[in-house]
Protein backbone atom coordinates (compact mmCIF):
# COMPACT_ATOMS: atom_id res chain seq x y z
CA UNK A 1 0.00 0.00 0.00
CA UNK A 2 1.35 3.41 -0.99
CA UNK A 3 1.43 5.75 1.97
CA UNK A 4 2.96 9.05 3.11
CA UNK A 5 2.97 9.93 6.80
CA UNK A 6 4.04 13.34 8.10
CA UNK A 7 5.34 14.17 11.57
CA UNK A 8 7.11 16.97 13.40
CA UNK A 9 4.51 19.69 13.31
CA UNK A 10 3.68 21.82 16.30
CA UNK A 11 3.83 25.34 17.61
CA UNK A 12 6.85 27.60 17.37
CA UNK A 13 7.55 31.24 18.04
CA UNK A 14 8.38 33.51 15.15
CA UNK A 15 12.07 33.34 14.38
CA UNK A 16 12.45 29.79 15.65
CA UNK A 17 12.75 26.50 13.78
CA UNK A 18 10.90 23.24 13.22
CA UNK A 19 11.73 20.13 11.24
CA UNK A 20 9.08 18.09 9.49
CA UNK A 21 9.49 14.49 8.39
CA UNK A 22 7.61 12.45 5.82
CA UNK A 23 8.00 8.70 5.80
CA UNK A 24 6.96 6.82 2.70
CA UNK A 25 6.14 3.19 2.08
CA UNK A 26 5.29 1.26 -1.05
CA UNK A 27 7.68 0.23 -3.80
CA UNK A 28 5.43 1.57 -6.54
CA UNK A 29 6.70 5.10 -6.05
CA UNK A 30 10.05 4.53 -4.38
CA UNK A 31 11.87 6.75 -6.93
CA UNK A 32 9.22 9.46 -7.11
CA UNK A 33 10.02 13.07 -6.34
CA UNK A 34 8.82 14.23 -2.94
CA UNK A 35 7.37 17.59 -2.14
CA UNK A 36 5.89 19.69 0.62
CA UNK A 37 2.79 21.79 0.26
CA UNK A 38 0.91 23.85 2.81
CA UNK A 39 -2.60 25.13 3.30
CA UNK A 40 -3.48 28.03 5.56
CA UNK A 41 -7.02 28.52 6.86
CA UNK A 42 -9.23 29.95 4.14
CA UNK A 43 -6.52 29.73 1.50
CA UNK A 44 -5.66 27.38 -1.34
CA UNK A 45 -2.98 24.78 -0.99
CA UNK A 46 0.39 26.10 -2.15
CA UNK A 47 3.71 24.56 -3.14
CA UNK A 48 6.56 24.90 -0.64
CA UNK A 49 9.50 22.76 -1.76
CA UNK A 50 10.37 19.59 -3.65
CA UNK A 51 13.30 17.25 -4.21
CA UNK A 52 14.13 14.71 -6.89
CA UNK A 53 14.63 11.30 -5.29
CA UNK A 54 17.25 10.31 -7.86
CA UNK A 55 19.25 13.50 -8.59
CA UNK A 56 18.68 15.40 -5.33
CA UNK A 57 17.69 18.47 -7.35
CA UNK A 58 15.63 20.83 -5.20
CA UNK A 59 13.15 23.60 -5.89
CA UNK A 60 11.50 26.11 -3.54
CA UNK A 61 8.72 28.62 -3.45
CA UNK A 62 10.06 32.17 -3.39
CA UNK A 63 8.42 32.77 -0.01
CA UNK A 64 10.60 30.16 1.72
CA UNK A 65 13.90 30.41 -0.17
CA UNK A 66 16.79 30.91 2.22
CA UNK A 67 14.70 29.84 5.22
CA UNK A 68 13.53 26.29 4.43
CA UNK A 69 15.63 23.32 3.32
CA UNK A 70 14.28 20.10 1.88
CA UNK A 71 16.36 16.94 2.04
CA UNK A 72 15.90 13.21 1.68
CA UNK A 73 17.28 10.03 3.17
CA UNK A 74 16.93 7.41 0.47
CA UNK A 75 17.91 4.54 2.76
CA UNK A 76 15.13 5.36 5.22
CA UNK A 77 12.61 6.64 2.65
CA UNK A 78 12.21 9.87 4.58
CA UNK A 79 12.03 13.42 3.29
CA UNK A 80 12.63 16.32 5.67
CA UNK A 81 11.68 19.96 5.66
CA UNK A 82 13.90 22.06 7.90
CA UNK A 83 12.12 25.33 8.57
CA UNK A 84 14.12 28.20 10.03
CA UNK A 85 13.29 31.79 10.87
CA UNK A 86 9.61 30.89 10.91
CA UNK A 87 7.12 33.67 10.23
CA UNK A 88 3.46 34.03 11.18
CA UNK A 89 2.50 33.49 7.53
CA UNK A 90 4.13 30.04 7.60
CA UNK A 91 1.23 28.79 9.70
CA UNK A 92 -0.79 26.03 8.05
CA UNK A 93 -1.19 22.33 7.47
CA UNK A 94 1.92 20.95 5.82
CA UNK A 95 1.29 18.10 3.45
CA UNK A 96 3.79 15.68 1.94
CA UNK A 97 3.32 14.53 -1.65
CA UNK A 98 4.92 12.32 -4.29
CA UNK A 99 5.16 12.70 -8.05
CA UNK A 100 6.65 10.65 -10.89
CA UNK A 101 8.65 13.71 -11.94
CA UNK A 102 9.99 16.81 -10.18
CA UNK A 103 8.42 19.13 -12.76
CA UNK A 104 5.06 19.07 -14.49
CA UNK A 105 2.78 19.28 -11.44
CA UNK A 106 2.04 15.56 -11.35
CA UNK A 107 1.64 15.19 -7.60
CA UNK A 108 -0.67 12.21 -7.20
CA UNK A 109 0.10 10.73 -3.78
CA UNK A 110 -0.70 12.78 -0.68
CA UNK A 111 -0.27 12.47 3.05
CA UNK A 112 -2.76 13.60 5.68
CA UNK A 113 -0.77 16.64 6.77
CA UNK A 114 0.71 17.99 9.98
CA UNK A 115 -0.20 21.31 11.60
CA UNK A 116 2.39 24.05 11.99
CA UNK A 117 1.45 27.10 14.02
CA UNK A 118 3.77 30.09 14.33
CA UNK A 119 3.05 32.63 17.07
CA UNK A 120 4.58 35.91 18.16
Amino acid sequence: QVQLVESGGGTAQAGNSLRLSCTSSGRAFSSFARGWFRQAPGKDREFVAAVSWTSNTTTYADSVKGRFTISRDTAKNIVYLQMSNLQIEDTGVYICAASPTLSGNRWNVWGQGTQVTVSL
